[in-house]
């Protein structure tokens, strides 16, 4: 299907600008980051790359540093050491390059719970300078893919839960990113409502070829087609394909896997100090 095509039956097609980068670039590479605050180390070495058109569950604890990951990531935080690159975009050289491939949904929400649905999405869109017009017909494609369209003109705070947080995604995919970052983006939803939002972004990554680095505590929402990272304590602990990291662990599924992994790494002394 061409991308005219695509766009015909509906769907949204990302603007990919031209790409100068290698084949074979990865859509996300850590290399060599660690963090501190203070004398506590939070990340402590972390090396692992996201493929573009793959969906990566980094998977950790409340603690285990991943949401110091996405504030270096995303340039909240600046890096003390090592290396980060989007698309080949070196976040600390070329940040606008970096940055404009890259679409983020935070852990806590930030709508303006008092302007409706498409207002959240135009001021959004003017942040990033799409043109008005534009980003009118952006808002409606958005709200279409995501199942919101009949709630366009309804205020925020009248919306669900998991209709919020659907919001926040296409919100993040307005400028039409190529990596898409999202930070336990199902925590406080019912079963439905993140195995709606669990669905949705998988597809985005079938149909759109988008990355995702999906952050998260919770080992259900983890498949076996995924590519699965475990950071524990600031330090990754086994990254690749789920059942390469489960059969390495010589375990029979990821939760026992995990349960192996950090128990290990107690024993070791790899805690964070």
């Amino acid at each position: 299907m061409t991308a005219t095509d695509a766009k015909a039956a509906g769907r949204i097609v990302p603007d990919v600008p031209p790409r100068n980068e290698p084949a074979g670039v990865s859509a996300l590479s850590i290399d060599g980051v660690s963090h501190s605050y203070g004398p506590r180390r939070a990340l402590i070495d972390i090396n692992f790359a996201v493929a573009p058109a793959s969906f990566t569950a980094l998977l950790g604890l409340n603690g285990a540093g991943k949401s110091t990951l996405f504030s270096l990531v995303t340039r909240l935080f600046g890096i003390q050491t090592g290396r980060i690159s989007i698309f080949g975009h070196d976040i600390g050289q070329a940040p606008g390059e970096a940055l404009r491939q890259l679409g983020v949904v935070f852990q806590p929400r930030t709508l303006d719970l008092d302007l409706s649905v498409t207002q959240n999405l135009l001021y959004h869109a003017a942040l990033h300078g799409i043109a008005r017009r534009d980003a009118r017909l952006r808002s409606d494609e958005v709200l279409t893919r995501i199942g919101l369209a009949d709630r366009a003109g309804s205020k925020v705070r009248d919306l669900s839960g998991g209709q919020m947080r659907r919001l926040e995604i296409a919100r993040a995919l307005l400028h039409r990113p190529r990596l898409l970052l999202l930070d336990e983006a199902t925590v406080g939803l019912d079963v439905k409502a993140r195995a709606d939002i669990l669905t949705h972004v998988r597809q985005l990554v079938t149909e759109q070829g988008i990355g995702v680095l999906w952050a998260t505590h919770l080992f259900d929402e983890i498949i076996s087609s995924d590519d699965l990272v475990v950071l524990h304590q600031g330090r990754v602990l086994a990254h690749g394909p789920v059942g390469r990291v489960v059969a390495d662990a010589g375990a029979q599924d990821v939760n026992t896997a995990f349960m192996r992994l950090t128990g290990a790494a107690a024993v070791s002394g790899s805690a964070t100090p």
